[in-house]
């Protein structure tokens, strides 16, 4: 199951605990206010209406459950290494997705999401010899979970005892699961947003994203053309937290 997947690297962690912490205790905290409200559970069925990316009106794109400047919060500070914070933020960000997506797996099956879609772009996935496999949502969602767990517990690529090296091909490996772990914080929006509003969790995934683009973008870890399926949420979210900036600022 994918909260299986939630294991990683304490001493790691650590690194960017201060930062993070309290928005995971809100994603946790919500959860357990979603497992209370079992009555009012979403059926799982989306509409013709719903496919008009419903994320993007502004009384969602407007909920957020914090007020931190994200910016800030994934800026390298000066007595960290490059790769260690890398590491810590790539753990941390693996984490939080697997967990806002566990929230509406029960309604991502074979049947609701026979292909990994987002807007109008289909992924695939690619096996260890480089078979090009196209499968279901939730199949692609757990390759990219299985895997990525398998690397950050991987001694050998994220080192988390003092002295060892990172591998030459770090940086590589860390755009690679950012790219997946695009794929499936977007295919949240695309197919399983209007779980998300029911459950109340809508202002956590707009924190999330934020968060995510605002790193991947600051070490240029994704290529833009990939997130451009998504731009219009990106620069609406975007503009939202930089207004409310400015309002604090004044």
């Amino acid at each position: 199951m994918v909260g299986d997947y939630l294991s990683h690297s304490e001493d790691r962690s650590l690194l960017g605990q201060q930062k993070t912490g309290v928005f995971y205790k809100m994603v946790l905290q919500a959860m357990r206010k979603v497992l209370r409200k079992s009555k009012t559970k979403p059926n799982g069925k989306k509409t013709a209406a719903e496919e008009k990316k419903l994320y993007l009106e502004p009384e969602y794109t407007k909920a957020r459950i914090t007020d931190f400047n994200f910016k800030e919060l994934v800026t390298l500070p000066r007595e960290i290494d490059l790769n260690e914070w890398l590491a810590s933020n790539t753990t941390t960000f693996f984490n939080h997705i697997n967990l806002q997506y566990s929230t509406i797996s029960e309604f991502c099956t074979g049947d609701t999401c026979q292909t990994m879609t987002v807007c109008n772009t289909q992924y695939y996935w690619y096996d260890e010899r480089g078979k090009k496999i196209k499968c279901t949502a939730p199949q692609y969602v757990d390759f990219v979970m299985t895997s990525v767990q398998k690397f950050v517990t991987d001694e050998d690529i994220f080192p988390t005892k003092y002295g060892k090296e990172f591998p030459n091909s770090f940086e590589s490996l860390v755009k690679k699961i950012c790219r997946y772990l695009f794929h499936v914080l977007t295919h949240i929006y695309w197919a399983h947003f209007k779980e998300t509003v029911a459950l109340e969790l809508h202002g956590h995934l707009n924190a999330l994203y934020m968060h995510f683009m605002l790193f991947i973008r600051e070490f240029n870890l994704v290529d833009p053309k990939e997130t451009l399926v998504m731009e219009d949420l990106t620069e609406i979210l975007y503009s939202n937290a930089a207004a409310q900036n400015h309002v604090k600022e004044r």
